[in-house]
């Protein structure tokens, strides 16, 4: 009954979610690898097979048996080709679908299934997908692993199917597969039953159309459900007439189309009773794993390195790991039902209902294109570039969805930077600017000893600095309400910096909190924070003050080369991506600050102020009304989204009333000062003027569209991670017409993929080529959260100004 109350309170965490209706909704969502979604979302979930991340359909089907009356009901994919018009012995009707409900880590799909008579009322039947997220426990989401359970309500009798093909794990369909039944004895998983499914011949670090082409998929159940192994047609025809399986393993492999194997399970869920009419409830939970082991092939300092999986630091085998991770779900479903919850009630205080949907569905897919690595002295966590071309580590994607990890659990985003910080410092990367990528494609992280990557230069310069310094300031904090994540701020403080080995930000301890073991310890705060902090940039102190050296160069007049947004092409003199250059070189004098290099610090700051006057001059319209897309394209405007990097780092206003790590390092790890006055962190005036930020919240509304604000004024087309970044920086009103606009475009746009941050304002919100989606760049969508949360709830005061009318009409 454990499993049965779990599966309750996560129906009820999102009973009450979801107004939006997108195309595409997450169901199995983890990694680039283990990436399941459902396909055709405004339809019914029997329309169209589950689909890949790329839109390859993908075998996963469920059905329902009523053997009262021999009637078989698809529930998800299409098994219903499998039956033809019908057979001896079953029917086959459709059920009423109620509609997909969902939240940060669930989707419920619910169905009202009929007994064919007029006594009995229908019966409830609900698939609940869990990829949980949770920002309390690394361990946990680093399991490659997800949850379905499938909850049952009604009088009646009723079997339930579900099957996987051999897709899950190979992109190539003529690929042989084997497979085998393991059943496990532990006493607590009562036999757990898993069939194990890989490629005859693995193809280390190969990917066919986006999927890999080694690693094995786990699917696991109770010991109690029945099992078989076939011709997928031949297994859900039985099902159908007999509402079971044979508890049999076919022994011919073969490749996964050839008489498509499938390997299935059935659960028969006893509800009828003789003495009463009231509804009963049961449930049956199914696990569904991807596990490779190695994960990547990494340039690391010590070469090219063959990278494990870091749930290896704690579990001996994969059956040890199976095990864990389906005997805690109840532990995982609490976590994640918690993050989701505050994340709900933290978007509708911050946007609308609408905003409470969109950052839930950017949640799963920001986390679905990382996977963690390492041990826990040195964790690592590695990302693809999914769909626009495969890079590895990239950090021009990075950088748009540091905000989730900055609002979810800012040690991933220290994860993240690790990879490349410790390659460059290892010197094999010979510009002097910083890398754009690790590798052509991941899982390839071979780096570029040719210097030859992708050219932004000023663009991933400003990047890593911004990063760097908002990384150092979640660490900043004096108590936990301060925190720049909540989460991050919960477990022991306790840290020695004499004994610590490996990396500053380690796992090595585990802890127990409401009964739940494997949580991470607290993230920074006071002393503690201030030493990780101060030990973290000294390690890499020279590559933060090389890039800075390049941008004091090339920031300020930008020679022809792309930005972030290298679709649009190369351009010189961009307004934007100066401005993200000169924040950077400001970011770099608090930085040198944080490490006692005051020469350097003060240095960076008189640059940064004398090239923001500069900036300003060359880069907004001779009539004041807006920014520029370049210094020398007059009648252009951009959406100026780098003034997101200013307010979150919160240079808008003053810092004075934050408390700097420096400070806390200053005065120890007693009573935070209430006054905090260190001399390398003086009142300052805003580093950016309120008019700048003032008159881009009133220009966007004169060249809002449809769909939401375009990028600029060359194309229609718009960027969603960066338009929340310009929102999260605009007065309410603004903010609330580009969620309306984006909402809007949720509901109604043509794309058939994951949440697309490219997309066409008008005509039908449509694809503008290239086709981006499932991307890891919608974690900007959480802006406005981390924002909020920014220097201690600083940054976002202040920009109060912005809805403050008097002083709107004064600027």
């Amino acid at each position: 009954m454990r499993f049965l109350l779990a599966a309750a309170a996560s129906l009820l965490a999102v009973a009450d979610a979801s107004t939006l209706t997108p195309p595409v909704l997450p169901l199995i969502v983890r990694n680039p690898y283990l990436s399941t979604w459902l396909n055709n979302a405004r339809d019914v979930p029997w329309s169209r097979w589950p689909m890949f991340w790329t839109g390859q359909e993908i075998g996963f089907s469920v059905l329902a048996s009523v053997p009262d009356t021999g009637t078989v009901y698809p529930l998800l994919g299409r098994p219903q080709d499998s039956l033809g018009a019908g057979g001896e012995g079953y029917n086959i009707s459709f059920p009423t679908y109620l509609g997909a409900k969902y939240d940060a880590s669930v989707t419920n799909l619910t169905y009202s299934v009929p007994h064919n008579t007029s006594t009995q009322k229908p019966l409830e039947l609900v698939l609940s997908f869990l990829s949980p997220i949770t920002p309390t426990s690394t361990l946990r989401q680093s399991i490659p692993a997800a949850y379905l359970t499938v909850y049952v309500k009604g009088s009646f009798d009723v079997d339930v199917y579900v099957d996987l093909n051999g897709q899950w794990v190979s992109g190539d369909r003529s690929s042989k597969i084997t497979w085998e039944l393991e059943q496990t004895n532990y006493e607590d998983a009562k036999k757990l039953k898993t069939w194990k499914v890989k490629r005859h011949e693995e193809q280390l670090f190969t990917e066919w159309n986006d999927r890999a082409e080694w690693g094995m998929l786990h699917f696991s159940g109770p010991g109690d459900v029945r099992h078989e192994s076939g011709t997928s047609a031949l297994l859900r025809q039985r099902f159908s007439r007999t509402g079971t399986l044979q508890d049999e393993v076919d022994g011919m492999f073969r490749s996964i189309m050839d008489e498509e194997p499938v390997f299935a399970f059935s659960k028969s869920f006893k509800l009828g009773s003789n003495t009463t009419s009231s509804s009963r409830a049961d449930s049956v939970l199914f696990t569904i794993a991807h596990i490779q082991d190695p994960v990547v092939q990494y340039a690391s300092a010590r070469g090219l390195t063959y990278m494990r999986p870091l749930w290896k630091s704690w579990f001996f085998s994969d059956s040890a790991l199976i095990t864990y991770h389906y005997l805690d779900f109840h532990n995982a479903q609490s976590l994640a039902s918690n993050y989701s919850t505050q994340l709900a009630i933290d978007a509708y205080a911050s946007g609308s209902d609408s905003y409470v949907d969109i950052v839930a569905l950017s949640a799963r897919q920001t986390m679905g294109a990382t996977s963690f690595s390492g041990t826990v002295d040195n964790p690592l966590l590695f990302l693809k570039e999914i769909s626009s071309n495969g890079n590895s580590q990239t950090v021009d994607v990075i950088f748009p969805a540091f905000p989730f990890f900055l609002y979810t659990q800012p040690r991933w985003l220290a994860y993240l930077l690790e990879p490349l910080l410790e390659h460059m410092l290892s010197g094999q990367y010979p510009n002097k600017y910083t890398m754009h990528d690790l590798g052509y494609h991941f899982p390839n992280l071979t780096g570029h000893q040719d210097g030859n990557d992708e050219y932004m230069p000023v663009e991933e310069c400003g990047d890593m600095l911004i990063m760097g310094l908002a990384l150092v300031n979640s660490l900043s904090y004096g108590s936990g309400h301060e925190a720049q994540s909540i989460w991050s701020a919960l477990g022991s403080g306790d840290y020695n910096v004499e004994s610590t080995t490996g990396s500053v930000f380690a796992l090595s301890t585990m802890e127990v909190r409401d009964g739940i073991q494997g949580l991470d310890d607290r993230w920074g705060g006071e002393a503690k924070g201030a030493h990780q902090a101060k030990k973290w940039l000294g390690k890499s102190y020279r590559l933060w003050k090389q890039w800075t050296g390049y941008l004091v160069d090339f920031t300020l007049e930008p020679h022809n080369q792309l930005s972030t947004d290298d679709f649009a092409g190369w351009l010189a003199l961009q307004t934007n991506l100066a401005l993200k250059g000169i924040i950077g070189i400001k970011a770099m004098s608090e930085l040198a600050a944080m490490v006692d290099e005051e020469a350097d610090a003060t240095h960076y700051r008189n640059i940064s102020a004398v090239y923001i006057k500069r900036w300003e001059e060359l880069g907004i319209s001779r009539d004041g009304t807006h920014a520029k897309l370049a210094y020398d394209w007059y009648g252009s405007w951009t959406t100026l989204y780098s003034l997101y990097a200013d307010a979150v780092l919160c240079f808008h206003p003053s810092n004075a009333s934050f408390v700097s790590a420096s400070t806390i390092l200053e005065h120890g790890s007693g009573q935070t000062p209430m006054k905090p006055a260190h001399p390398k962190r003086p009142a300052h005036n805003n580093f950016i003027p309120s008019r700048i930020y003032a008159m881009q919240s009133t220009w966007y509304t004169a060249v809002m569209q449809k769909y939401g604000l375009p990028l600029d004024s060359r194309h229609l087309y718009a960027k969603s991670d960066w338009e929340f970044e310009a929102a999260a920086v605009a007065s309410r009103a603004t903010r609330s017409q580009i969620l309306d606009r984006v909402a809007k475009w949720l509901n109604e746009t043509d794309t058939d993929r994951p949440f697309t941050d490219l997309y066409n304002t008008e005509g039908k919100g449509g694809f503008p080529g290239p086709n981006f989606f499932a991307r890891p760049v919608v974690g900007a969508h959480f802006a406005f959260l981390t924002l909020e949360r920014a220097c201690g709830g600083a940054a976002r005061r202040g920009l109060a100004f912005l809805d403050e009318e008097r002083a709107r009409d004064e600027l």
